[in-house]
């Protein structure tokens, strides 16, 4: 049974009213990612009154996350983030239903994840995850609200819907070609101000609530962008093109078997990406060399021999590398990437080149959680 009381402010609304409120407990959303963006949505979703909410992260709560991922405190470092959440959200709300997901989002399971959804919600921090969520809810149908953050300014964009004149538009038309790795830093490398992805993350919820009952108007093939620096507010109109790369897949099956990892250059043929535990026992192999391309004065630094060599220098230090088994290593694992694309191409297939995947702040995070 609807609690009156619980919505009485919104069902009080001008335009919105007891129907409205019935079309958000009949709602099915799934929030993909329950960190800074996806903390606020989550939040106030659950008190609005969407009835069944999706939950998808594989993640653990960090110190590193307290400043901007509100639905955390102290004592939840190291439990994973969905159940944190829904200790939080079933206490805000209890006549929610929860599907709480402990999984990365991926070709093999995202068809399973989202087909039982009315609205998918983007709060995911990686290219790879958004080219992945955006052919997979263009394949399936589904409304996607994408959001994104970086320093000071953020993006807010709907997705696969239909406009009055019929057109729709995909994450693929704002950007055709994936950025080349190193080129958008994310918030592990350039930071972020803790309230913005409340801000961009509110917005968010905002239309999703929007999409359900039918009131005002979503940014349907908009995007918004908001500087919270100064209030440079912005929205523009996303051009609708036919969409003809023949790497955008338009089946399932031709999705199942796409590799985005490989699509946005964050992973290449003949390079192996490594984990924390896999680096450790590289670093031991026979004939192996770790090289650093970060610069000199960055922090931490490794624990064990290596050669630092910045990345805008690698060309000119080659006569360094005496080793036939090469790790590069950087602080995200982005310019690590460029930097084994580089030497795999000057170098040759003789040497075995690998690159830590997410950097030492990846590595760094795996021994805090071991301790």
């Amino acid at each position: 049974m609807l609690n009156l009381e619980r919505y009485d402010r919104q069902i009080k609304l001008q335009g919105f009213g007891i129907e409205a409120q019935k079309k958000l407990v009949s709602a099915k959303v799934l929030v993909i990612g329950a960190g800074g963006l996806g903390c606020p949505v989550l939040q106030y979703l659950t008190a609005s009154g969407v009835g069944n909410i999706g939950i998808v992260d594989d993640d653990q709560v960090s110190l590193s996350n307290l400043h901007r991922q509100i639905l955390y405190n102290s004592y939840d470092i190291g439990k994973l983030k969905i159940e944190a959440a829904f200790e939080r959200l079933n206490a805000m709300n209890p006549e929610v239903k929860f599907s709480m997901i402990p999984e990365r989002i991926a070709t093999k399971n995202a068809v399973k994840i989202i087909s039982d959804y009315d609205i998918i919600i983007d709060c995911t921090d990686n290219f790879p995850t958004r080219y992945l969520l955006d052919d997979v809810c263009r394949i399936l149908q589904k409304p996607l609200i994408f959001g994104a953050i970086y320093q000071y300014e953020g993006q807010v964009a709907v997705f696969n819907v239909k406009n009055e004149e019929a057109s729709t538009t995909h994450y693929r038309h704002l950007f055709p070609e994936p950025p080349g790795p190193g080129e958008v830093p994310d918030c592990n490398d350039a930071g972020v101000l803790g309230v913005l992805p409340g801000v961009i993350g509110t917005i968010q919820a905002a239309e999703a609530i929007k999409l359900i009952t039918g009131i005002g108007e979503p940014l349907i093939n908009k995007l918004m962008t908001i500087n919270i620096l100064n209030y440079q507010t912005a929205v523009f109109e996303i051009p609708s093109m036919n969409l003809t790369d023949k790497n955008i897949p338009s089946s399932v099956e031709e999705f199942e078997n796409m590799n985005y990892q490989l699509h946005c250059g964050i992973e290449y043929d003949g390079i192996k990406n490594i984990s924390p535990s896999e680096f450790k026992k590289t670093a031991q192999l026979h004939d192996t060399v770790i090289i650093d391309v970060r610069e000199p004065d960055e922090n931490p630094k490794l624990d064990l021999p290596y050669i630092s060599i910045p990345l805008y220098q690698l060309k000119e230090n080659l006569s360094q590398i005496h080793n036939r088994n090469i790790t590069v290593v950087c602080q995200s694992g982005k310019r690590s990437i460029t930097a084994a694309k580089i030497l795999q191409e000057i170098l040759g297939p003789k040497y075995k080149i690998s690159h830590l995947e997410g950097g030492i702040n990846h590595l760094n995070k795996k021994i805090n959680e071991q301790d």
